[in-house]
């Protein structure tokens, strides 16, 4: 089971995911930085050290430098988020949940749409 991240933790997995799953600590500062994060060194490093732990990266050495690596991919994170969801507030049903957003106007008539396209081209590929 794929354990759960706090939004900091997930704002790093974001730019490892973003750098083609694997980025040096430099970069991830230099993005944050970019992003308007004012995180200190001592932060990230915890936060960073926080995801090795729950083994959603990995580090290597590359000389002096440590370089972060995905361990799972983002589709496969979202995924996996997507069905606790779905098992916490809809007892594992999709319909629950599309169907709150359609009461809760989340969902347009265009998203509707654009997802029926996606659908049916999925099951072509099927």
């Amino acid at each position: 089971m794929i354990q759960q991240v706090s939004n900091s933790e997930l704002e790093l997995m974001k730019i490892v995911w973003a750098n083609g799953g694997r980025a040096l600590y430099a970069h991830i500062m230099e993005e944050l930085s970019k992003a308007g994060f004012t995180w200190q060194k001592n932060t990230v490093i915890t936060l960073l050290s926080r995801l090795v732990e729950k083994g959603l990266l990995k580090t290597n050495k590359i000389g002096r430098r440590n370089e972060y690596t995905a361990v799972i991919s983002e589709r496969d994170y979202r995924a996996a988020q997507t069905q606790m969801l779905l098992n916490k507030f809809y007892e594992g049903s999709a319909r629950g949940l599309v169907s709150t957003l359609i009461e809760r106007e989340m969902l347009s008539v265009e998203d509707y749409e654009e997802l029926k396209q996606f659908w049916e081209e999925e099951k072509k590929n099927r």
